[in-house]
């Protein structure tokens, strides 16, 4: 999956302020609405949070994967955000989470997700990836790293 496609410069955050969970998703939703991409807010966290109470989608080296399904969007709308300081996430080692990467995709839709998921994993998996994004400073570097640019 090309990254250009599903990101944009206004959908890659290096400076997220929330210091928690429901913070998190609430701020990373709040600018996807304001970056045009959902209209539909109360959906989109209903999704989210529904899907955050089946399990947690805190990962594991510092990456959570927040998502959910709904028919409040037409195809699949991802951001990535970083709070460097870190986030209790309900993560799998337990460990803070600094990276965030949040999908919303249509209810009957399942290629595009696992499509992007699978290219965001393969571009963050080595501890090397994670920490050039880290390292970025600006939301331009974040979506320069992603996409190749």
């Amino acid at each position: 999956m090309n990254l250009k496609k599903v990101l944009s410069p206004n959908t890659v955050w290096v400076d997220l302020k929330a210091d928690s969970k429901q913070g998190i998703i609430e701020e990373m939703v709040d600018r996807l609405v304001s970056a045009g991409k959902i209209s539909e807010r109360e959906a989109v966290l209903e999704a989210v949070f529904e899907r955050e109470e089946k399990m947690s989608t805190g990962m594991q080296n510092g990456v959570a994967i927040p998502h959910g399904k709904t028919d409040a969007v037409k195809s699949l709308v991802a951001a990535v955000g970083l709070n460097k300081a870190g986030v209790d996430f309900d993560s799998m080692d337990g460990l803070p989470c600094t990276i965030f990467i949040m999908t919303i995709s249509p209810l009957k839709r399942r290629g595009p997700h696992m499509q992007f998921l699978a290219e965001v994993s393969r571009l963050i998996g080595q501890p090397a990836e994670r920490e050039k994004l880290l390292a970025c400073q600006t939301h331009n570097e974040i979506y320069e790293l992603l996409t190749g640019k």
